[in-house]
């Protein structure tokens, strides 16, 4: 069970091992883009284009137990499914369900670890297999591995990094769950945080901040739903950018002769990559060409 990009390596690593994947569970196709194309999740493509069965539901506790009671599986693996499972639903194989969730439980539950871990200036994170129950990534843990998050990673690389941490920790996890010689630790509920969905009014970006929170969040958000102020009261994304030793006004262009540095409350900012509205994303010298901002310029009003 999974529905993005995220959780495409993990199954293609439980098919090329051999693994008997006699299903695959996501979420219904969606419209996307400014012309809402429908369109399939990565895990339906990937998995069809494998002759895998695929079954799709809006809310599987609804509309999922018959079927899965049909296929009887042994185990369950879920991976950024984006659906809560009913004890019905987790009851169905006999070995359990496994979720893999991309951080290092019980820290970072929820829907948005790998941006919270970016977002809170983290130096590293991971990947837990857990038993899944009835909460929100509450269960029993099974294995978890740590990596280091880089400087210059943001939410798509550190992504893929954990997507591939995910797909390798899971086959370990399964060959430990065949075996049925292991044992299972709960987490502590005093170090639980949870994450919320990340909605796009929480990618503008308020300068008066410091300039160290202000490009974790600009690297939280890159590639979706991208950090953005405002340009004459368009959007104005932000998708790369890294602290300097400068000071102003929060907001205030204090460089514009090649380059473009923001002051923020502390620090400031030197922006590398953006995109106006109605514009495609490019390198800030590509941008100055042919926009003019003039050092004094107050961003976000």
């Amino acid at each position: 069970m999974g529905t993005p990009e995220f959780a495409v390596v993990p199954l293609k690593n439980l098919i090329e091992n051999g693994f008997d994947v006699v299903a695959v569970v996501t979420n219904k196709d969606k419209p996307v883009g400014r012309k809402q194309i429908l369109t399939p999740p990565p895990v339906k493509v990937y998995a069809e284009s494998k002759g895998i069965k695929v079954l799709q539901y809006s809310k599987i506790r609804a509309e999922g137990l018959n079927d899965l009671l049909s296929i009887k599986p042994d185990v369950i693996v879920t991976c950024a499914f984006g659906q809560i499972l009913s004890q019905e639903i987790i009851d169905v194989p006999k070995l359990g369900v496994y979720n893999i969730h991309a951080s290092l439980l019980p820290k970072y539950r929820g829907a948005s670890p790998i941006s919270f871990a970016i977002l809170n200036g983290e130096k590293e994170t991971g990947v837990t297999i857990m038993k899944t129950d009835v909460g929100i990534d509450t269960g029993d843990i099974l294995l978890s591995d740590k990596i280091k998050i880089e400087d210059e990673d943001n939410l798509g690389s550190l992504s893929e990094k954990l997507s591939a941490l995910g797909g390798k920790l899971i086959l370990s996890a399964l060959k430990i769950i065949e075996t049925g010689d292991f044992a299972l630790t709960k987490q502590d509920e005093s170090l639980a945080s949870y994450t919320k969905m990340i909605k796009k009014e929480d990618a503008l970006i308020d300068f008066g901040g410091s300039a160290e929170n202000i490009v974790n969040k600009i690297r939280a958000f890159d590639p979706s739903p991208v950090a953005y102020t405002l340009l004459n009261g368009e959007p104005f994304k932000i998708y790369c950018a890294k602290a300097v030793d400068q000071s102003g006004n929060a907001g205030e262009v204090l460089d514009s002769d090649g380059k473009l540095i923001v002051a923020c409350g502390s620090g400031a900012i030197l922006l590398i990559k953006v995109q106006k509205a109605g514009g495609k994303p490019m390198l800030i010298s590509d941008f100055l060409r042919g926009n003019r901002i003039e050092k004094g310029f107050m961003f976000g009003v």
